[in-house]
C-alpha cells in the first residue's frame, strides 16, 4: 500500500510554481510561433494535441521532470501538429487522421443507424437540440456530429447550400427547404 504525502517543503512548492510558469510560458511562446491553430480543435489530431499539452504541462510541474524535457516534448507535439496540418492541406492526410462528419438528423428524422455508429443516444441528441434553442423537431434541417466531436445543429427556414454537406457521411439525405 502506498502512502499519501500531505506535507511538503517551501522549496518543493517553489519548484512546482516555477516549473508550471516556465512550461506555460514555453507553450504560449510556441503557440505564438506556430499559430493559433495549435488549440483550434479543427481536427481530432488538434484536439489530441491540446489535451496532450495540458497533460504535459501538469506532468512537468508536478513530477519534477526536467523543464527542458517538457519544453522539447511540447515543441515536438506542435511541430508534429503543424506537419500534419500541412499534410492535411496539401497531401490528403485528412483521410488518415480525421473522422468524417456524420449526419445524425435529416429534417425531423433521427438517423438511428448513424446514432448507433457514433454512440450517441437520443437523449444526447435531444440535449444538443435544446442547447441550440430548437423548440420543435420541424425546425431542424440537419444535425451533424463533426470530426472534432462537436455537434452542429442547423435549424430555421433558410435554404442550405449543398456544399456545406459535401463532406458529411449521409449528407445527401438532407432535403433543403425553400
Amino acid at each position: 500500500m502506498t502512502s499519501v504525502e500531505i506535507t511538503t517543503t517551501w522549496e518543493a512548492v517553489g519548484l512546482v510554481a516555477l516549473s508550471a510558469a516556465a512550461m506555460l510560458f514555453g507553450i504560449v511562446t510556441y503557440v505564438r510561433i506556430v499559430g493559433l491553430r495549435s488549440f483550434s480543435k479543427m481536427s481530432s489530431f488538434d484536439f489530441a494535441v491540446t489535451v496532450a499539452m495540458g497533460s504535459l504541462l501538469a506532468a512537468v510541474a508536478m513530477s519534477g521532470s526536467s523543464l527542458l524535457d517538457g519544453l522539447v516534448a511540447a515543441g515536438t507535439l506542435l511541430v508534429l501538429q503543424a506537419s500534419i496540418a500541412l499534410g492535411r492541406a496539401h497531401f490528403g492526410f485528412s483521410k488518415l487522421v480525421d473522422n468524417r462528419p456524420l449526419l445524425l438528423m435529416a429534417g425531423s428524422e433521427m438517423l438511428e443507424e448513424n446514432l448507433h455508429k457514433a454512440r450517441v443516444t437520443k437523449d444526447d441528441l435531444r440535449a444538443k437540440l435544446r442547447e441550440a434553442n430548437v423548440q420543435n423537431y420541424d425546425q431542424v434541417q440537419y444535425v451533424v456530429l463533426e470530426s472534432t466531436g462537436d455537434v452542429s445543429v442547423v435549424h430555421g427556414s433558410e435554404q442550405i447550400e449543398d456544399d456545406l454537406l459535401s463532406d458529411v457521411v449521409d449528407g445527401s439525405r438532407v432535403t433543403t427547404r425553400s
